[in-house]
């Protein structure tokens, strides 16, 4: 359950919240602990103003940065009547001294906000829809003056507090703002440098990752132009769109001008969605965008992207070919779908292919044996299924793996020897079957889940990753995007400010930052961020930690770890349903597919025709924005998808069919043969199998398999046995070779000219007649006797 802030409702005056305050000294210096979910409450209280915060300046505190902090923002009346004398004020808490309090002190009460400012006046009075905005700026510390009264680097959790007076009320604290402050050091006179002694080795991973865009139902072409659900990507690929910004950060940050000694740049790995390439390519030709994306196949108008994804696409081969850079699963695909669904051809579209797709269109050779999964967290079976040959490392937040002890890796699965039959014993092995089983381990590289839910919270669409825990999860529409910044910027730098914190328990100087795949980061966001993590390499904060380094060594203990799957990643998750719509489509996918002809000469494979139908399946498993404020849209077009991927799966298998021929078909003899006709409109050759259901009196000899070719048709002759004289239906249908129906059966009345069996005995009949009376007459002339027959008959 995501909790609202405490202590944003109306009450009755607070005296204690009102007396001005003549110095800030903080009247308390521990450590903001951990706040358990019982002590949130949730506000049902009348709301009347709110608090938006815009600027924070400065975002990261430095020896060199101005002794102030100053906080812009605004202040609107949301109620329904005036609210006088609006005031604010800024608060800090004590300096965060745990990782899971980079989350948890965002929903402290304000009373925690122990070192505060005076009141600066916003408006005399609101009224109801208006807003004013305000500026608020407290030194960092003072002897004399209020100040925030930092004087050691660290994190800092700040509250801008707003309180006012409602009509027909009394005055009270209406509304507040929180966010974190990271501090890299004091200025002033002497100015406090940070400790830089134990630098945290530093590790990012820089996602270019987008919901599924393709339509979906769609096979494979190489004439027609691909079809877009919207063409929203192309404003995105554009000069100030969301991945734009996200690939012009990373350029700039990490080109020759601002990184001479590629420390940032070693730090980093690009981390790309295998479908958007895929979706950005198709762009770069002519394509389409569906007026109706229910209707995929349906009237659509032409794009506007092909330049911008062009330019993208280029940068984008070029930024790559410069750095480290990994693919994420297809369509960022739920693991735990794909491991329940137990497809081999899925998994490996899923799991083995994106690397190949990723190297094609980027032009580079992107990391091996190594998976990342969007939700974050394994449960045992997905495990067993990332599991190869070779030792392949995985990466989770660390709250996934079940221990206690500080760690930034964890043994998952150990390494085994492979398998052999066992003589005599009776039971098939892999080895055996001609198949072998991984033996590879499977390792975890461990990421901060404070770190990561920062992250995630950033940008314009804000997600709750599923590895938050219940305390640490919150309402993010309470915070704007200025604050939500901020906070991700304390997650990120808390590590290297804290190293005595982290000696003390053990914990390794590394820093895994990891955004969520689908990260909605604008380009402030992006920059800012990859902005800190450079200074704290300058500065001696941080080092970097290549992530190839990472990937086969020895984790940091030999023990192996159990997976922790928290209930909420099952809730974020693909549902049943969903997972059981997936499987009954495979498999006819599959019988498609073994059915078409591979023909070398055509430029249509029978895998390129359906390979975008499997895709489609994997898309419509995308955890893409299931954790977000689109939850509802997405799992409505997770489910369109399959829905449509089945009905082209009927329109396919229907495009195979037996032509009626009308009327009644006549056999010239009892065993001539029946001429029919196969039509297939498919653009890939097909083999099909006759199947027939004749009556008694007719037989039908098996033709066997029989090729069709592409979006043409074929005469079949059927070599028939009619033993009956009557008009006799014969049903015929097409199915693949295991037995898949193929169009619709279709009947023919079948008339034969023989008389079967009752023309057999009247020949028998008369043969035997004419025979006796023969040899009658025979008889009669050897004996010389008259014939009885010829009585009565003269000859003239």
């Amino acid at each position: 359950m995501a909790f609202r802030r405490i202590g944003a409702a109306a009450s009755t005056a607070l005296v204690v919240a009102l007396a001005p305050v003549g110095t800030g000294v903080a009247v308390a210096q521990d450590p903001v602990p951990p706040v358990s979910a019982g002590s949130q409450t949730v506000d049902e209280d009348p709301e009347f103003l709110e608090l938006h915060i815009d600027t924070v300046t400065p975002n990261t505190v430095t020896t060199t940065s101005d002794p102030f902090v100053t906080v812009s923002g605004s202040v609107k009346n949301i109620g329904d009547r005036t609210v006088s004398d609006v005031s604010v004020r800024l608060q800090r808490a004590p300096a965060v001294a745990s990782s899971d309090a980079l989350r948890t002190s965002l929903t402290l009460d304000q009373s925690r906000f122990d070192t505060v400012g005076m009141f600066d006046t916003v408006a005399d009075s609101l009224d109801e829809g208006q807003s004013e905005q305000f500026t608020l700026s407290l030194p960092l510390r003072s002897d004399t003056d209020p100040a925030l009264d930092i004087t050691e680097p660290g994190v800092y959790p700040m509250l801008v507090n707003v309180n006012g007076t409602p009509e027909y009320g009394g005055a009270a604290r209406l509304d507040d703002a929180r966010f974190l402050l990271p501090v890299f050091g004091v200025p002033g006179t002497p100015a406090i440098p940070p400790d830089i002694s134990s630098p945290v080795a530093v590790t990012m991973l820089w996602p270019l990752a987008d919901r599924p865009r393709l339509a979906a139902g769609v096979p494979g072409s190489v004439t027609d132009p691909v079809r877009l659900v919207d063409d929203e990507l192309a404003t995105s690929l554009a000069d100030g769109g969301r991945l734009h910004e996200l690939l012009a950060t990373a350029e700039f940050a990490t080109g020759e001008a601002v990184d001479r000694d590629h420390a940032l740049r070693d730090s980093m790995c690009l981390a790309v969605d295998p479908d958007l390439l895929i979706t950005v390519e198709n762009m770069t030709r002519d394509y389409l965008v569906v007026d109706d994306p229910s209707d995929p196949t349906g009237p659509a108008h032409a794009g506007t992207g092909r330049e911008a994804a062009a330019d993208w696409l280029e940068r984008a081969r070029s930024l790559a070919a410069s750095m480290c850079t990994t693919s994420v699963p297809f369509a960022q695909a739920d693991l735990s779908a794909i491991s329940a669904v137990g497809n081999t051809e899925l998994t490996a579209a899923a799991l083995e292919a994106p690397a190949d797709i990723v190297d094609n269109i980027l032009g580079v050779t992107s990391l091996r044996n190594f998976v990342w999964s969007d939700a974050g967290v394994l449960d045992d079976d997905t495990a067993q299924l990332l599991r190869r040959d070779q030792p392949t490392t995985t990466l989770l937040a660390a709250n996934a793996i079940d221990t206690d002890a500080p760690r930034d890796s964890a043994h998952v699965i150990e390494a085994s020897p492979a398998q052999a039959p066992v003589p005599g014993n009776g039971e098939t092995t892999p080895a055996a079957t001609g198949t072998s089983a991984p033996t590879g381990s499977l390792d975890a590289l461990l990421f901060d889940p404070a770190v990561g839910a920062a992250l995630a919270a950033t940008g314009t669409t804000p997600q709750t990753p599923s590895y938050t825990p219940a305390r640490a999860r919150f309402d993010l529409t309470d915070d704007s995007q200025a604050a939500r910044l901020q906070d991700a910027l304390g997650a990120v730098s808390w590590s290297a400010l804290e190293p005595a914190v982290a000696r003390s328990a053990g914990t390794p100087r590394s820093l895994m930052v990891v955004p969520p795949q689908l990260w909605t980061a604008g380009e402030n966001d992006a920059e800012t961020i990859l902005s800190t993590v450079s200074s704290m390499i300058r500065t001696g904060l941080a080092t970097p930690r290549p992530l190839p380094a990472l990937l086969g060594r020895q984790p940091g203990s030999p023990e192996l770890s159990s997976l922790d799957y928290p209930d909420q990643a099952t809730e974020d998750g693909i549902p049943a349903h969903h997972r059981d719509a997936v499987a009954e489509q495979i498999p006819r996918i599959e019988t498609l597919d073994a059915a078409l002809i591979d023909d070398p000469q055509a430029t249509l494979t029978p895998e390129r025709f359906t390979a975008p139908l499997r895709e489609d399946l994997l898309r419509s498993m995308s955890l893409a924005h299931r954790r977000d404020e689109k939850h509802d849209s997405a799992s409505e077009a997770s489910d369109l998808r399959t829905e449509q991927v089945a009905d082209t799966m009927d329109d396919l298998f229907g495009a195979v069919t037996v032509v009626s021929p009308g009327g009644v078909y006549t056999l010239a003899s009892e065993q001539s043969p029946l001429l029919l006709v196969a039509r297939n409109d498919l653009p890939v050759g097909i083999t099909v199998q006759l199947q027939v259901a004749a009556p008694s009196g007719m037989t039908i000899t098996d033709i066997g398999p029989t090729p069709l070719p592409p979006r043409g048709s074929r005469t079949l002759t059927v070599p028939t046995e009619a033993n009956d004289s009557r008009k006799l239906v014969v049903t015929f249908s097409l199915t693949t070779a295991n037995g898949q129906q193929l169009g619709e059966p279709t009947s023919v009345t079948v008339r034969s000219n023989a008389y079967g069996q009752a023309l057999a005995i009247l020949t028998a009949c008369a043969g035997t007649l004419l025979l006796f009376l023969a040899g009658r007459r025979l008889w009669h002339r050897f004996r010389g006797q008259p014939d009885p027959a010829d009585e009565g008959y003269e000859r003239s």
